[in-house]
């Protein structure tokens, strides 16, 4: 008898869906995020709860305390739960023209993020391509566009809106320039490496066929740096919703995310802080996303392969 034949049977092999596979590590992570969290709410709320306790002279047991430190009313740092409560009831809890909407501010804040965005956008596209055929602007403006990026936008914020509204200009526009100020700057940086991106001899090449320079440019450098161009729109329309945030936060805008930042830093309410920020986040990956989209349609057009 062999030993194959006395040898047990293995188990067969548990196979999980692909889908399961690449989930389960983000899952993982978000669960320990999660535990992480309420073990630190627990203790940075701890002594909030226990004065109050002890200021009604109330005897508690631990249960009661941890509790209470998840459903504190003003917490340092409130629970998973409450952030999600609160912005459930600021979303879908009020019409969306009411000022008391999540809604409501978040698309006054996407009005500046999406004009930030096409102002800083094109004005980055122009000044990379003058930068490229203008060697002169390559040595004299590019190390400028490079130190412009280096003063907090904290700081010039409050300049710009000062500055702009000395002149009569409020509203939108002042918000749309902050953020434009911000983005442009990546996607100088993309397409110019983008459009320096194909190699000499295929520019040579060109030159052979006696290509004009404008034929270069749309047949070769510009279909070239549409990659580093789309690399470049993810990274500044997340970049114009950080400036049109901020740029809320120095005129005491009565609507928009950084005016829910700033009414809950005034009256301490950090579960609509937490939640403004949630707002913020999903608005980020939903322009992300939308930006994908567009990508992979141009890429389509292009005749890219998936």
């Amino acid at each position: 008898m062999s030993i194959s034949a006395i040898s047990p049977a293995r188990p067969a092999a548990i196979r999980w869906h692909p889908a399961v596979v690449r989930s389960a590590p983000v899952i993982v992570i978000v669960a320990a995020i999660i535990v992480i969290w309420y073990v630190a709410a627990i203790l940075m709320n701890r002594n909030i709860v226990r004065d109050a306790f002890e200021r009604d002279g109330t005897s508690y047991t631990t249960g009661e305390l941890i509790a209470g430190t998840l459903k504190a009313e003003r917490p340092l740092l409130p629970a998973p739960h409450q952030i999600v409560a609160t912005f459930a009831d600021d979303v879908f809890g009020w019409p969306v023209t009411s000022p008391r909407s999540l809604v409501y501010h978040s698309w006054v804040t996407l009005s500046a993020t999406f004009l930030g965005f096409l102002l800083g956008a094109s004005f980055g596209i122009v000044l990379a391509v003058l930068i490229v055929h203008i060697r002169s602007l390559q040595k004299s403006l590019l190390p400028w566009i490079i130190c412009s990026q280096m003063v907090p936008i904290l700081a010039v914020a409050p300049i710009v809106i000062v500055v702009l509204g000395s002149i009569g200009l409020r509203g939108l526009l002042p918000k749309a320039i902050i953020s434009a100020y911000l983005c442009f700057f990546p996607v100088t940086i993309g397409v110019v490496k983008g459009l320096n991106s194909p190699d000499p001899i295929q520019r040579d090449l060109m030159h052979t066929w006696s290509a004009t320079p404008s034929q270069i440019f749309w047949k070769l450098r510009w279909p070239s740096s549409v990659p580093f161009l789309f690399t470049s729109l993810k990274v500044s329309i997340t970049i114009s919703l950080i400036g049109a945030i901020v740029a809320e936060l120095p005129t005491g805008a009565q609507a928009g995310i950084g005016a829910r930042l700033l009414a809950g830093s005034y009256y301490g309410q950090t579960v609509q802080i937490w939640a403004a920020l949630v707002a913020g986040s999903i608005l980020a990956v939903g322009l992300i996303g939308l930006v994908s989209l567009v990508e992979k349609w141009v890429g389509q057009t292009m005749g890219v392969r998936p």
